[in-house]
């Protein structure tokens, strides 16, 4: 599983319900949310 860096707890977390997503110049991105808070958390250049 994908890892990302959670602002709110200010620690990595395993991505939560991850989804692949491609953003406006190309790059590929992971999205999802924090397991413990439910804050979205996002990582970008995971293919």
């Amino acid at each position: 599983m994908a890892t990302a860096y959670c602002m709110k707890c200010r620690k990595k977390v395993e991505i939560k319900d991850a989804k692949q997503i491609t953003l406006k110049n190309g790059r590929p991105a992971m999205q999802g949310v924090c397991p413990a808070c439910k804050t979205k958390v996002f990582r970008i250049g995971k293919a």
